[in-house]
């Protein structure tokens, strides 16, 4: 009958493998990797197959059967040798991963797993047909079988085949990858901006370290270069290579030099300026008195300090950071960081920019912007105080009262308003530069489409009228216009995507919040998210944020 077994089978599911002789052929099913079956080579199928009579075969197929592993039989053979009587009862006994060096029925057999890796060879007993334990020499002769060459831990051999419990026979070297190239900076701008501490722990707020600073030859970084890694070796004996660290470009900016390929070296006597990935030093000009009449008006590339006041009507403008030890009466003072001993009266006249961050002692009727953080020590009276982030006042007395304060994330200070009702406006949660620019943007949008529709109207008109006959400075004129229509149209088109940028800029910002340590009093006028609040009783020791589109008062 097609199909009948003709002898028995050879091994199982538990050994990874299927050997089924029948009238019509062999058929080889592989199984996957489950149960007690080890990972098995070609090589060792095929001696499998030539131990039982099965010499005719496609190797190739009969490797794409061992890759699949499926589960499932496929025909290999149509025909096959018995073997001599007696060894087919021996045969049904081996399997694949499954190795004994002597044929003993009472002996537990040695199972072989090696790792996905190749770096771990585990040597567990088979105890199906006998619990006795091989000897050192049976489980290095298996690994040999297996081509297990490297690694091989005789001590822990030899402690294994003492009881029944797996162990870890070999174990490969792992490749040691190399370490990738970095900058080691030899200075700490984490001091930047945070006050001195005297003799007696006190903080020293007329020493605000704003300048990092570094003389021409100081060493300013060093680069650690790359290391190659170290290759490893899997237990048959494999070179497993190592990946070679990442190298790294030396951050190098303005007015530094390379000294010996690996160091960034000033250049100059300046401020240290890191961006992450540029370390430049700025050139730094030390104005010895005051900047007035004198010294007239300060506007330099790089940072400068000021031994003096800053007076009326005059102005300091650098690239860098600027360093005010007096005060600031009624001048212009824009830098990158600004810091101010003395604080600022601003007289209803002068502007103090910054593209990051203003620290001041006071501030009395001025106008400060800042692109990222303001803070003041002391007190802020009837100033306009604009902040792309946050407003701190928690040093001293931490005082707002009076002007118009807008911040993009948080306001945070001691007191707002005062006893005699001030009116103070309050506002978080938008960016005030970004609102300040978005209606610009839209009155510019705005004037160039009615600019842009009066030159069409106009040109659509003149369009019907024969300008043969007008005289040529009227043609000039139409030529002009038809000219000027086209950039317009590109400007116009410019503004809207800004436009749409900055509605979404400003549609991320609603977790504005004032937090207040001690008391906010009746007159103050709070603006969250846009959403609006007249304070009428006093609210003390509060955070304000909005929920539900309505202001809640919450603890400190």
């Amino acid at each position: 009958m097609e199909g009948q077994n003709v002898r028995p089978s050879v091994g199982g599911k538990n050994a990874g493998y299927l050997l089924e002789f029948k009238n019509d052929g062999v058929y080889l099913t592989i199984y996957p990797n489950v149960g007690d079956s080890g990972l098995f080579e070609l090589s060792d199928i095929r001696q499998l197959l030539q131990d039982n009579g099965v010499i005719e075969y496609d190797i190739i197929e009969l490797s794409r059967f061992v890759r699949e592993a499926a589960g499932e039989p496929r025909k290999l053979a149509n025909s096959f040798v018995f073997p001599e009587e007696g060894l087919e009862a021996e045969l049904n006994s081996t399997g694949l991963g499954m190795i004994s060096a002597e044929k003993d029925e009472n002996e537990a057999a040695i199972v072989i797993d090696v790792s996905r890796d190749r770096m771990t060879v585990t040597v567990r007993f088979d105890t199906k047909n006998g619990t006795r334990l091989p000897d050192l020499e049976q489980v290095k002769s298996a690994l040999a079988e297996k081509n297990i060459v490297f690694g091989i831990d005789d001590e822990a051999i030899k402690n294994g085949v003492q009881s029944l419990a797996p162990f870890v026979a070999a174990n490969g070297t792992p490749p040691c990858n190399g370490e990738n190239a970095r900058i080691e900076r030899h200075f700490d701008l984490g001091i930047k901006g945070k006050p001195k501490l005297d003799a007696y722990d006190r903080v020293d707020y007329k020493n605000m370290n704003l300048f990092v600073l570094a003389k021409k030859g100081d060493v300013l970084a060093v680069r650690i270069m790359q290391t190659e890694g170290i290759s490893g070796k899997d237990v048959y004996g494999n070179v497993v290579h190592a990946k070679n660290g990442r190298p790294i470009p030396l951050p190098q900016g303005s007015n530094v030099e390379i000294v010996n390929e690996n160091q960034i070296v000033a250049a100059m006597d300046g401020q240290i300026v890191d961006t992450g990935r540029k370390i430049s030093i700025d050139p730094h000009l030390v104005v010895s008195g005051g900047v007035g009449v004198g010294s007239g008006n300060i506007d330099f590339i790089g940072s400068v300090e000021v031994k003096g006041n800053v007076e009326a009507g005059f102005k300091v403008k650098a690239t860098g950071d600027i360093e005010i030890s007096g005060m600031v009466s009624g001048g212009d003072v824009e830098g990158r960081n600004v810091y101010i001993t003395g604080g600022v009266n601003g007289m209803n006249n002068g502007v103090v920019k910054a593209k990051e961050d203003v620290r001041a002692a006071f501030t009395e009727n001025a106008v400060i912007e800042a692109g990222r953080d303001i803070y003041i020590a002391d007190v802020s009276l009837h100033s306009t105080l604009k902040a792309g982030k946050n407003i701190v006042m928690e040093d001293k007395r931490g005082m707002l009262t009076g002007g118009r304060i807008a911040a993009g994330a948080e306001i945070r200070c001691k007191v707002v308003g005062n006893q005699a009702f001030v009116v103070t406006y309050l506002s978080v949660g938008v960016n005030p530069a970004i609102e300040k620019r978005y209606r610009d943007v839209c009155k510019e949008y705005k004037d160039d489409s009615l600019r842009l529709k009066q030159i069409t109207q106009m040109l659509n008109t003149l369009g019907k009228i024969d300008i043969s006959r007008l005289p040529q400075q009227r043609i000039d004129q139409i030529n002009e216009l038809t000219r000027s229509q086209f950039p317009l149209a590109g400007k116009i088109k410019r503004c809207a995507k800004e436009i749409q940028d900055l509605e979404a800029d400003l549609s991320k910002m609603k977790n504005g919040k004032i937090r207040v340590s001690d008391v906010i009093y009746p007159g103050v006028r709070i603006s969250i998210n846009s959403v609006l609040k007249n304070v009428q009783s006093e609210i003390r020791n509060s955070t304000l944020s909005v929920k539900d589109d309505q202001v809640t008062i919450g603890p400190y």
